[in-house]
């Protein structure tokens, strides 16, 4: 596991949130900090992180709640922290889609365990679903884009065009092929539709940066990689 993975913890006892905060700063972690249900949200939609603590009794909106809303939109691994040791609320948790989960009070030795297990398996999972080029990542699992630890929004489209781009990596791929192995062979339409996603993509993940990662190939078509 390398150092200094992004956790965000939600919890509402600031002492709690601060003692968590100071082992997992020691451990290398960086550390972003929610109070509430909602801020925490509000966090987990603006930010990436690589795994979320959240308290279940969170005012504003509780840990459950968080949990069910972050699931629709991330699969990032979630641990719950719960202050009752009874199996219908762990039972709940993990129905709901939690990776885990640590009862209070609870040894930050135990925290810090599950919290590395989790990124193991977790890093494991990206690797065997992701296809990279540069600081551009894709992953098939999560159909998440990232470049430079920024989320790219993309259409079903565009998300695969740039798979095939990204298998392909270094290679240069004619118009026709990525015609017929994106839209099909079947496909009646513009032929310039190719041309026109290039330029949709480039916009969305190429735009704003030094390194351009979709290059042109005159001729021939295009090909994705990180230096010409």
């Amino acid at each position: 596991m390398s150092m200094g993975n992004s956790i965000l913890l939600v919890e509402d006892d600031k002492m709690i949130a601060r003692f968590v905060e100071l082992e997992l700063q020691h451990e290398g972690f960086s550390v972003d900090i929610a109070n509430d249900g909602i801020e925490g949200y509000n966090k987990l939609t603006t930010n990436i992180y690589d795994l979320a603590i959240l308290d279940i009794m969170l005012p504003g909106m509780d840990g459950i709640q968080l949990l069910k809303k972050t699931r629709e939109f991330s699969n990032i691994p979630i641990i719950l922290l719960t202050a009752k040791d009874e199996v219908s609320d762990k039972v709940m948790g993990l129905d709901s889609g939690a990776d885990d989960y640590v009862t209070k009070p609870f040894a930050i030795e135990e925290l810090l365990a599950r919290i590395r297990v989790l990124l193991r398996k977790n890093k494991k999972q990206e690797d065997e679903n992701s296809y990279k080029v540069a600081d551009l990542v894709l992953n098939t699992a999560t159909r998440e884009v990232t470049r430079g630890n920024k989320n790219v929004p993309l259409t079903k489209t565009e998300f695969e065009l740039l798979l095939f781009l990204l298998k392909n990596k270094n290679i240069v791929l004619s118009r026709e092929r990525i015609l017929n192995e994106v839209w099909g062979y079947d496909y009646i339409g513009d032929t310039n539709i190719v041309d026109v996603y290039i330029r949709y993509l480039r916009s969305k993940i190429d735009d704003g940066y030094d390194v351009k990662l979709i290059q042109t190939v005159r001729g021939v078509g295009y090909v994705i990689k990180e230096h010409k």
